[in-house]
């Protein structure tokens, strides 16, 4: 039985991996940093809560992550743990650094003074592509973040590089394009807007608010995602991969497609807020995932259409649960 490490466990992707990795007999330990009350939610909604290990310590802590690593012994340590919303990481920059940026080299130095055998995943992100200067961004694509989660995010990726160059550690570095699903926390756009469409079908809320709604994204479902990640390690080289759809989607776009799923028209509710909009705008990407597709025999199964639905539809639910 293998035995994974999972920062992050009580994210979105976190609770997918754990799920997958249960299914294919891991013995799954997730890291919890006790920041957050009902942190356990996800698992519980994936009836995965009561099958995963858990245990203390924190990415800002190195001491903690070796005591882990010691005590453990993982085969394999992914990394999904971040302040991951890109809107808060101008209000929290320091923050973000320490926990996107620093955090990750953290993880990697104790993996470094423990066990370098240990196979490691490090979640990196298109928000590192930001100001795009490819059409489509590719690995080989230069990358010019445009928020403080995206120049933290390339810290960790170019340490997650390092480490492999230099140490010859088997470190790979997934850069995930914006991947969505039902156990999206609310201040996402996707989840903001699929729980505003159950909101007003039941009379709860009567208009959303949002900013630039012309941004495009390559948006894909985290349970397909997630995956990726453990296909990256299971290759005979530690290398880095794009996960993505390879096709682009606008937030108008989400809009119409969520709020016609429930018999509604978008312009009916839908309020532009100037208050809404970021200081620096990605305002496309696009991902080019034919490496992964080549090399891991990965490609995306939820098409967009079909992941705004599931996510309208488990939104529905819970309302009704209510």
């Amino acid at each position: 039985m293998k035995t994974a490490l999972i920062t992050g466990i009580t994210g979105q992707d976190g609770a997918y991996l754990a799920k997958l990795l249960l299914k294919k007999g891991y013995r799954v330990v997730g890291l919890l940093a006790h920041r957050s009350t009902n942190a356990l939610w996800r698992l519980s909604y994936l009836n995965i809560d009561t099958e995963v290990e858990y245990s203390d310590g924190d990415l800002t802590d190195l001491s903690s992550l070796i005591r882990i690593i010691e005590k453990i012994v993982p085969d394999e340590v992914y990394n999904l743990a971040a302040q991951s919303f890109v809107g808060a990481s101008w209000q929290q920059p320091i923050l973000t650094s320490q926990v996107t940026g620093m955090g990750v080299l953290h993880m990697l130095e104790a993996i470094r003074l423990t066990n370098p055998q240990i196979k490691f995943y490090q979640a990196s992100s298109s928000e590192m592509f930001g100001l795009v200067q490819q059409p489509v961004q590719s690995e080989e694509t230069p990358f010019y973040p445009r928020s403080p989660y995206g120049v933290a995010k390339l810290f960790g990726h170019w340490m997650t590089k390092n480490y492999r160059e230099s140490y010859n550690m088997f470190t790979c570095s997934g850069i995930l394009f914006n991947h969505e699903s039902p156990l999206r926390g609310l201040e996402f756009v996707t989840r903001k807007v699929t729980n505003a469409v159950a909101r007003i079908v039941v009379g709860k809320q009567n208009e959303l608010r949002l900013g630039n709604i012309d941004a495009k994204r390559d948006w894909g479902y985290a349970g397909d995602y997630v995956e990726a990640m453990w296909l990256m390690l299971q290759q005979p080289h530690p290398d880095d991969y794009v996960i993505a759809t390879g096709k682009t989607a606008s937030v108008r776009d989400m809009c119409k497609i969520a709020f016609s799923y429930a018999g509604l028209n978008y312009e009916d509710y839908l309020v532009i807020d100037p208050e809404l909009y970021r200081p620096a705008e990605v305002d496309i990407l696009l991902g080019n995932p034919a490496k992964a597709r080549k090399k891991l025999g990965w490609e995306a199964k939820t098409s967009f259409e079909e992941l705004i639905q599931l996510m309208v539809e488990a939104d529905l639910a819970r309302m009704k649960e209510k």
